[in-house]
């Protein structure tokens, strides 16, 4: 298990005497691996070298030219012999959109099983509220006076009567598969997400905002924010093959 420390968002304060919590946080930590850059490079070996490529010891500057051959190239099963898995903790929403990606393993909390606890998402003041444009075309800018105010106040509220009728229903024998229908999908639940480089990389490529892409992406804020923390650590373990994915495009290969 790694010791790297989490990747999260600033906190909101709900403040005090409510009974339920509200956040802006969204944590990613990396809880198991086994990647590694020359693993891609005896991946790709093995196809010249045979039983040879395991035992090969290959340099930076001869892995680093490899994998970009590779990317350029376009040849992408090498990055798939590895793994990266991730606890993720966000709102519902949040995760149906990393779950759109079914190359990965997930595991998820379940409401079946457990009782929820009252903690829901609101944005942060760093987070743009508004949106011009068309569909596919979105530009998003900040909030008017008052619309940060305007937003947590109506979360506040909803939040909390539907948590109330939750309880209620819990209370009252309801079974809690039964019961949750009333939760909002601002929710947070926890995930396990597993995936190699290859997979991640796609992933990257469509859940981050960057101009200089080959195919830029516009994804909702809150699911880029997952992305980023996936990317530092993706970056530590493969700098070679991170550096690649960067020079050509951003394109999983």
């Amino acid at each position: 298990m790694t010791e790297t420390p989490l990747v999260t968002t600033p906190a909101f304060d709900s403040g005090p005497g409510t009974d339920i919590e509200l956040r802006s946080s969204i944590t990613v930590e990396l809880v198991d691996h086994r990647a590694d850059d020359i693993g891609v490079v005896r991946a790709a070996r093995v196809s010249t070298a045979g039983e040879r490529a395991h035992q090969e010891e290959r340099g930076d500057t001869y892995a680093a030219g490899l994998i970009n051959y590779l990317m350029r190239s376009r040849h992408g099963s090498p990055f798939e012999h590895n793994y990266m898995t991730f606890l993720i903790n966000a709102p519902i929403f949040t995760v149906r959109h990393l779950m759109r990606h079914r190359t990965w393993s997930f595991n998820e909390e379940s409401a079946r099983y457990r009782e929820m606890d009252p903690v829901f998402y609101v944005p942060d003041s760093d987070r743009l509220l508004r949106q011009e444009g068309k569909p596919g075309h979105y530009n998003y800018v900040p909030g008017a006076p008052g619309d940060l105010e305007d937003v947590v106040t109506s979360a506040r509220s909803v939040y909390g009567a539907a948590f109330r009728e939750y309880s209620r229903m819990l209370e009252s024998g309801i079974a809690r598969e039964i019961a949750r229908m009333v939760l909002p999908v601002a929710t947070y639940s926890s995930v396990y997400a597993t995936c190699n480089a290859r997979a991640l990389m796609h992933f990257l490529g469509l859940r981050t905002n960057r101009p200089d892409a080959a195919y830029p992406s516009s994804p909702q804020r809150e699911i880029e924010l997952v992305a980023e923390g996936m990317e530092i650590e993706f970056a530590r373990l493969m700098p070679h093959t991170h550096a690649a994915f960067e020079k050509f495009g951003r394109v999983s290969p």
